[in-house]
């Protein structure tokens, strides 16, 4: 991921530094277990890891002649350990250390980003209680349609950020596998001993079977859940981008001092964080199917997955991380317009009461369709000819077979919009 996108606390989980000290500490806990089991002198572990250390330059400097990483550090790391180096990488696979050390990397970014969602789902219920009763416009189709309340938009968010927190801990439990099983997954050359030893060490589960790479379904569901995550995100920052129209604004991202809209016109304020979150979602989204396809590789393993992998781990979690942070900060602050909200309900001229005047037609015994098209005809008249809703429907003489105009008038106002908002609120825990 460019540095733009990228910050320092999540970059440094897929830094060099840091791939390269779990794959020396998968490497020297695998040695211990030697050791345990008397395969290697008692000594040697601690021997080895006194004098371990690795250079990321050198080692680059190896892979240009070996085209291979793995070997490269451990050339490395035997040109520092000397005699001890007989007992470094033994019985193991390349693989053996890649997976497990993937898998430490993609736990370590996987609690980052649980760490924000659940910054994200108390702010949510913050702003849900905060506008739990300030009435605005539902749309459908971007039409409007009938009253809520703009906290029920928060509260929508909050549930679903919970739902994505449970599936990212399962996620997190997922990818969480590690591997000592050998070049094919036969523990033939080290015991199973080792694999639990070095797992439970890095806090890993010991992979059930795994062929010479841990099977690649489990990376899927966790890209998948990344990418799911990234979809809510992508559903705030929209929503805000369209209550931001300059027809609407209802909300609209907090806009600094000294920030700039526009080179051309000095008016502009636009929400660049939220087109800058749904232009990064759809990056995020791209990364499902490679990592779905590297599910299949051929017999016991290729590197088909290893190039994709290289990229989509680091760029996935460290983009959602950044919007994860973007989107915090721009919920709070937020700016809210409930004086538009009030405008905007009126935008109609109580078209948006239709429903409630079906309802009540149907309630003295008309059947469905027929006061479906007494409430449809003055709708479209009223629409039409740009007057009152309310007016329109004084007119019908059809309508009034069935209700009074104290009846009608009663039935234009929203407030029964909240008797039920404490019961939504209290479902999805706020």
């Amino acid at each position: 991921m460019i540095p733009r996108y990228t910050l320092p606390e999540i970059e440094k989980i897929w830094s060099d530094e840091n791939k390269f000290s779990i794959w020396l500490e998968i490497e020297l806990l695998a040695a211990e277990a030697l050791a345990e089991i008397g395969w290697i002198p008692k000594d040697a572990p601690h021997r080895m890891r006194a004098l371990a250390k690795f250079d990321v330059q050198r080692i680059n400097e190896i892979e240009q002649k070996t085209k291979h990483d793995v070997i490269a550090f451990l050339t490395n790391v035997e040109e520092n350990i000397g005699e001890y180096a007989q007992y470094l990488h033994f019985g193991m696979t390349s693989s053996d250390v890649l997976d497990t050390c993937l898998a430490v990397q993609c736990q370590q970014a996987g609690n980052l980003i649980l760490e924000k969602l659940n910054q994200l789902a108390q702010i949510l219920k913050t702003k849900a209680n905060e506008y739990k009763y300030i009435p605005c416009i539902g749309r459908s189709h971007g039409v409007h349609a009938e009253p809520i309340t703009f906290g029920m938009k928060f509260a929508l968010w909050f549930d679903e950020t919970n739902r994505n927190i449970r599936r990212l801990e399962y996620a997190i439990e997922e990818i969480s596998y590690g591997k000592i099983s050998g070049a094919v997954g036969t523990y033939a050359h080290l015991p199973p001993f080792v694999e639990e030893y070095v797992c439970s060490k890095l806090n890993l589960k010991s992979s059930p079977i795994s062929t010479q790479v841990i099977q690649r379904d489990r990376h899927a569901y966790f890209i998948s859940t990344l990418a799911i995550i990234a979809s809510m995100l992508e559903k705030i920052a929209t929503e805000i981008r369209h209550l931001q129209r300059t027809e609407v604004l209802e909300a609209e991202e907090f806009f600094s001092p000294e920030q700039k809209g526009s080179s051309a016109m000095p008016h502009k304020r636009n929400p660049i964080t939220s087109e800058n979150i749904c232009g990064q979602a759809r990056l995020i989204r791209s990364f499902v199917i490679p990592a779905i396809e590297n599910n299949t590789l051929w017999h016991e393993r290729d590197i088909s997955h290893s190039s994709v992998e290289r990229i989509i781990f680091p760029d996935a979690t460290i983009s959602l991380y950044y919007i994860l942070s973007k989107t915090i900060e721009l919920l709070d602050k937020l700016i809210i317009y409930p004086e538009n909200m009030q405008k905007n309900l009126a935008l109609t001229k109580g078209l948006i009461y239709s429903q409630k005047l079906l309802l009540a037609i149907m309630r003295k015994g008309v059947k469905r369709q027929i006061a479906y098209k007494i409430v449809q005809t003055s709708s479209i008249k009223a629409w039409e000819s740009e007057r009152e809703f309310k007016e329109v429907l004084l007119e019908n003489n059809e309508l009034q077979k069935y209700l009074s105009k104290e009846e009608i008038e009663q039935l234009f106002t929203h407030e029964e919009i909240f008797k039920n908002v404490d019961y939504i609120f209290q479902k999805v825990g706020i």
